[in-house]
């Protein structure tokens, strides 16, 4: 039995107990991070904590983050697994108060759960066959404050649910101007004329880490250009290529959109150098 990180301690996963009056339970009231490990090196450790720090303080959720007490988390929950393609989940809730009510109480405790758990090997962009996603669009009904890595995901699962039953991987999102904001739990990526765009970071979408650091890396070390800027539902399903990011995709190429092939239906070039790119950058920041 693997163990979980629940409030300082390290317990088996069948004994963690959270109270049901929990506001991460009642309310959503959290935020969490998924921060991906491969062969037990994590990839953007600083990146992922900074933007847990910067969720809780939005919220107002009174919690230090503390980067090497995390790492040795980190280490401790990966190790029990074989795999050397892991996840880690962290989730931290406002605490447990003795009644419900929608303010902010005072004086709790924040609850801090992890947990690892096995993710897909990293994309090899080398490889004769590598994993493609299906995806369909739909408009984006979710709260307006998407940049916030929240817990309260209701939004996220039914649009997600959406793309499950129309039988593809993902749903890509736009607003009521047709504007792409995000997936339902990815960034998104076009090219055109050989160059990337990706839509610009503001309230309707979550500053993926993924998403940086494969803008980071395609600038150090490819000679495309990446452009962040407004990414119409025309400029989508007209691209040469299409990528959704995250950290268990990482950089993921998009094969069909409603059905309708993207490119020749295959991995692009431009993807095999952004990908190629982000396994040399990933574990450097």
């Amino acid at each position: 039995m693997n163990k979980v990180y629940l409030n300082g301690e390290f317990v088996d996963s069948n004994e963690a107990k959270i109270s049901p009056m929990d506001r991460g339970f009642l309310f959503g009231d959290g935020i969490y991070e998924v921060i991906p490990t491969y062969s037990g090196k994590p990839v953007g450790l600083g990146l992922h904590l900074q933007r847990m720090k910067n969720g809780l303080h939005s919220v107002g959720i009174n919690y230090e983050i503390d980067a090497e007490v995390w790492t040795g988390i980190i280490g401790e929950l990966i190790s029990q697994q074989p795999s050397g393609s892991q996840g880690v989940y962290v989730h931290v809730s406002r605490g447990t108060d003795g009644k419900r009510f929608h303010a902010y109480p005072k004086n709790v405790t924040p609850t801090v759960f992890a947990y690892a758990f096995d993710t897909p090997p990293s994309q090899n962009a080398t490889a004769e066959k590598v994993q493609g996603f299906h995806v369909t669009t739909g408009e984006d009904l979710r709260w307006q404050r998407c940049h916030i890595k929240s817990t309260s995901l209701l939004g996220n699962v039914m649009h997600f649910q959406q793309g499950q039953d129309a039988g593809v991987d993902e749903i890509i999102l736009y607003n009521e101007n047709k504007e792409i904001t995000e997936a339902a739990a990815c960034n998104v990526f076009i090219v055109k004329d050989n160059i990337i765009y990706t839509p610009a970071l503001d309230n309707h979408l979550l500053p993926g880490i993924t998403r940086r650091i494969a803008i980071d890396a395609i600038v150090q070390h490819t000679d495309y250009k990446v452009h962040e800027s407004v990414i119409s539902l025309h400029d989508l399903l007209n691209a040469d290529e299409v990528w959704i990011t995250s950290s268990s995709k990482e950089i993921g190429p998009v094969l069909s959109i409603d059905g309708k092939t993207v490119g020749n239906g295959k991995q692009g070039p431009i993807w095999v150098a952004a990908q190629n790119a982000y396994n040399k950058y990933k574990f450097n920041c």
